[in-house]
C-alpha cells in the first residue's frame, strides 16, 4: 500500500505530458493519461567494454514527463521490447572527415532459391549482415535505470581507442488502452578506454528525413535515427538475394533515385529482399523534389542539400569526399573498372576522384559536385519571371473585366509578352465554389517601359453573376543556358502563379477558402511546379481543379468513363497511391496517361497537417458545389463524401456515405465533426509516434 500511495504521489507531482491531435492520447481522459504514461523515451547513461570483450550498458526507460517505466509492464502499463546494436569506426576514418561503421556483432542470411546471389559477395548462397544483439541478460537497478549485458562480446582483438557506439531501438505496445505503439531510440558514443569521443560519423541527420517522412519509422517503426540506422547499413551489409549493397549511401540513394535509375530506365528493377522474403520493389519511386525540377527529360536526384542539411556536423562530405560507391549508387550505369559511361576513364580507387569533381567550378553544369548536380529550372542564368496582378476594372456582372499586372524579370526589368512563349489569364468564379474556368492568351497585352500591362478579356461575366470573382496569372519563357557551348539546353523560366480576387456585386471582397498552404507542400517538393513548371501556387490549381473538371477532353473513349480532378479528389488520390483499391488513372495533356497506384508517400498519411492549412481538413468543410467523378462510385457526390472517398476508395465505403446523404445534403458532420465521437482528427490519429531525439 505504501508503494502504491507513494507511486501516486510521485504521479501528481510530475509535470504532465501533453500530445499533439495526431496522438491517440490526446483524446484519453486525464485519469487513463496518469495511470498508463503513454509513450517512450530511451536514455543511454553509460557503456563499456571490458578487456576481454564483454559489453554493458546502463539505459533508462521513461514516459514524455520523465516518469520511470517498468521494462516488464508489472509496476507500469505495457511491457517495452529493448533491442541493441555495436558498432565502431576503424582507425585513420578521421583522415576523410567521418568513417563508416562495422558491426561487432553479425550473422548469415542465405539466399532463397534462385536468388542472383553474386559468387564475389555471397559464399555458399550467404552474406553477412549486421544485427542486434541476442541471449543478454538484464540487471534493474534502485534507481529505475536497467543495466544490460551482451549476449555477444566484442570481437577478440577488438581496438579499445576507436569510437564505439551503442543503439537502442524498443517498442511499447499500448493498444490493449485504445493507443498506439510507442517507440523509443537512443544513441550513445564512447571510447572504451575511457578517452575523449572525437571521431563521429554525422552525414545525414534525422530532422533532414524527417521534412517528409514525418516520422522516419522504418523496420516496422522502430528505427528512427539515422544515427541507428548507419550502424548496420554500411558497407558489411549486403542482400543475398540480389546482390545490393545495404550500404545507407548506396541504398538511400538508389532508392530516393528508383524510377531514374540509369538501370531502371534501361528495364531493369531495384529490388531489396527483406525480412522473411519480403520484397521491396523501389523502382517506380520518384523523390518528390524531382516533381517539381525536371526539364523535359527527367533528371533524376539532383537536390543534394535536401537530405544533406546543415543539422549534421558533416553535411558537407558528399561535396569534399566523392566516392565512386556513393556516385555510382544513383550513376550505376557507369562502369569505373573499365570505364564505360565515365569521361574520366577507369579509376581502381577513390583517390582522384576529389581531382576532378571539386565542390564547386567556375560554371554551372561543370564536372564539380555542385555543378554535376545543378538544377536547370533552378539556374542562377535563368533572368526570373515575375507575375504580379495590381487591379481589375469593369469587373462587374455582365462586363469584360481589364485586369492589370506587372510582368518583369527578378531585376525589376520589364518582359515584354511577344516574348514569353506562354503568357495567359483565366477567370473563375464565385469563390464559394468554382464551377469552371476561361483561360485567355495574354501575349498580346498592352504595356508599358516598366512593365506594367493592360489585358481586357474577351468573356464576358454572366449578367446573373454574383460574389467574388477571381483571376490568375501563368506562363514561362524559354531561356537558353551556356548558350553557344556544347552544354547549352532550354530551360523554361517560370513564374510563380497569381490570383486576384474582385466583387462583381458590390459585395465585400471574399477569397477562396484555403485548404493548403504552399509551404506545406514545399517541405517536401520545395518548388511545387506542375504541368511543365506553369503551375506552382496551390491558390492557383482549384481554378481549373474544380468540382465539375475531369479529363474528359484527353480520355479516349476506350479508356472507359472519365476521371474527376477536383483538387482534394486529385491530390488525395496521388498521395494514397499504393493504399489505392481502386485504378486511378488520369489522362493530361496530349492523351498522356498518367497512373499514381505506385505513388509511396514517404509520410504518414494520418497526418492530415502535413498538407492542410489549420483545421481545414475538419467538418463542415466549406465546400459547396457536388463533385462530378464518373470513375466513382458516387458522382456526383458531395462534396465531404469526394474528399474522404478519395483515400478511402473501398466500395462499401462509398456505400456508407450514400446511405448517409439524403435530398438535404450529407449528414457526415454528426458523426466526424470536430466534436463528435469520430471526428477527422481522432480517426487520423498516427500509429507511429515521433521516437525519443535522445543522439
Amino acid at each position: 500500500m505504501l508503494s502504491v500511495v507513494a507511486g501516486a504521489a510521485i504521479l501528481s507531482s510530475a509535470p504532465r505530458a501533453t500530445f499533439p491531435k495526431t496522438d491517440k492520447a490526446h483524446y484519453k481522459d486525464q485519469a487513463t493519461l496518469d495511470f498508463v504514461l503513454p509513450g517512450l523515451v530511451v536514455t543511454i547513461n553509460s557503456a563499456s567494454i571490458a578487456s576481454n570483450g564483454t559489453i554493458q550498458t546502463n539505459f533508462t526507460l521513461t514516459d514524455p514527463s520523465g516518469l520511470v517505466l517498468d521494462r516488464l509492464g508489472v509496476n507500469t502499463p505495457g511491457a517495452v521490447s529493448v533491442s541493441f546494436v555495436i558498432g565502431a569506426i576503424p582507425q585513420g576514418a578521421a583522415k576523410v572527415g567521418s568513417g563508416q561503421y562495422i558491426s561487432y556483432i553479425t550473422h548469415q542470411v542465405t539466399a532463397t532459391a534462385g536468388a542472383a546471389c553474386p559468387a564475389s559477395i555471397c559464399v555458399g548462397g550467404t552474406a553477412t549482415q549486421p544485427t542486434s544483439d541476442s541471449g543478454g541478460t538484464y540487471v534493474a537497478n534502485a534507481d529505475g535505470s536497467y543495466t544490460y549485458t551482451f549476449g555477444n562480446k566484442a570481437p577478440t582483438g577488438f581496438d579499445p581507442t576507436i569510437t564505439t557506439t551503442i543503439g537502442i531501438y524498443a517498442s511499447r505496445n499500448l493498444s490493449a488502452f485504445g493507443l498506439a505503439t510507442y517507440y523509443g531510440d537512443a544513441l550513445f558514443n564512447f571510447v572504451p578506454n575511457g578517452s575523449k569521443v572525437t571521431v563521429v560519423r554525422d552525414v545525414v541527420d534525422t530532422t533532414a528525413c524527417n521534412q517528409c517522412h514525418d516520422p522516419l519509422a522504418l523496420h516496422g517503426g522502430s528505427r528512427q535515427l539515422t544515427g541507428l540506422c548507419i550502424i548496420c547499413h554500411q558497407p558489411q551489409n549486403t542482400d543475398p538475394n540480389t546482390g545490393n549493397l545495404l550500404d545507407f549511401k548506396v541504398m538511400i540513394h538508389k532508392l530516393h533515385d528508383g524510377a531514374y535509375l540509369p538501370s531502371v530506365v534501361a528495364g531493369g528493377k531495384y529490388e531489396i529482399i527483406g525480412y522473411m522474403n519480403s520484397i521491396s520493389d523501389f523502382s517506380t519511386i520518384v523523390f518528390p523534389d524531382d516533381v517539381t525540377n525536371q526539364t523535359t527529360t527527367p533528371n533524376g536526384v539532383r537536390d543534394c542539400a535536401k537530405c544533406h542539411t546543415s543539422a549534421a556536423s558533416q553535411s558537407g562530405q558528399y561535396m569534399t569526399n566523392p566516392t565512386r560507391v556513393a556516385c555510382g549508387s544513383c550513376h550505376d550505369d557507369v562502369n569505373f573498372a573499365t570505364g564505360v559511361n565515365h569521361p574520366g576513364g577507369p579509376q581502381f580507387d577513390d583517390n582522384e576522384c576529389s581531382t576532378c569533381h571539386i565542390p564547386k567550378g567556375e560554371m554551372e553544369f561543370d564536372a564539380s559536385i555542385a555543378g554535376a548536380h545543378t538544377i536547370p529550372t533552378l539556374s542562377t542564368q535563368l533572368p526570373g519571371t515575375t507575375f504580379a496582378l495590381q487591379k481589375v476594372t469593369n469587373g462587374v456582372a455582365g462586363k469584360s473585366p481589364t485586369v492589370t499586372f506587372l510582368l518583369t524579370n527578378k531585376a525589376g526589368a520589364a518582359i515584354p509578352p511577344s516574348s514569353m512563349a506562354s503568357l495567359s489569364l483565366v477567370i473563375t468564379g464565385p469563390t464559394t465554389d468554382y464551377p469552371s474556368s476561361t483561360s485567355e492568351s495574354a501575349t498580346g497585352a498592352t504595356c508599358s517601359a516598366s512593365g506594367v500591362c493592360t489585358y481586357t478579356f474577351k468573356y464576358v461575366i454572366p449578367s446573373t453573376a454574383t460574389g467574388t470573382y477571381t483571376i490568375g496569372i501563368e506562363g514561362y519563357a524559354n531561356i537558353t543556358l551556356d548558350a553557344g557551348t556544347t552544354i547549352a539546353q532550354t530551360v523554361r523560366d517560370d513564374g510563380l502563379n497569381q490570383v486576384i480576387n474582385f466583387s462583381v456585386d458590390g459585395s465585400p471582397v471574399t477569397p477562396r477558402r484555403t485548404v493548403v498552404e504552399l509551404a506545406n507542400c514545399n517541405v517536401c517538393h520545395n518548388n511545387l511546379a506542375l504541368h511543365g513548371g506553369l503551375r506552382n501556387n496551390v491558390t492557383y490549381c482549384p481554378v481549373c481543379h474544380n468540382p465539375n473538371g475531369t479529363d474528359s477532353s484527353e480520355r479516349p473513349v476506350t479508356a472507359g468513363p472519365a476521371q474527376g480532378i477536383n483538387f482534394a479528389l486529385l491530390v488525395h488520390k496521388i498521395h494514397t497511391g499504393t493504399n489505392l483499391t481502386q485504378n486511378f488513372t488520369v489522362y493530361g495533356y496530349m492523351g498522356s496517361v498518367n497512373n499514381f497506384n505506385g505513388v509511396l508517400f514517404p509520410g504518414n498519411l494520418a497526418n492530415c497537417d502535413k498538407c492542410h492549412a489549420t483545421g481545414s481538413n475538419e467538418l463542415p468543410i466549406a465546400a459547396v458545389l457536388p463533385v462530378v467523378n464518373p470513375q466513382g462510385f458516387i458522382s456526383p457526390a458531395g462534396p465531404t463524401t469526394s474528399a474522404c472517398t478519395a483515400c478511402h476508395d473501398p466500395e462499401a465505403t462509398s456505400s456508407h456515405a450514400l446511405a448517409n446523404t439524403t435530398i438535404l445534403g450529407e449528414s457526415c458532420v454528426v458523426c466526424h465533426g470536430p466534436d463528435a465521437q469520430f471526428s477527422v482528427d481522432s480517426v487520423h490519429t498516427i500509429e507511429i509516434p515521433a521516437a525519443s531525439p535522445n543522439q
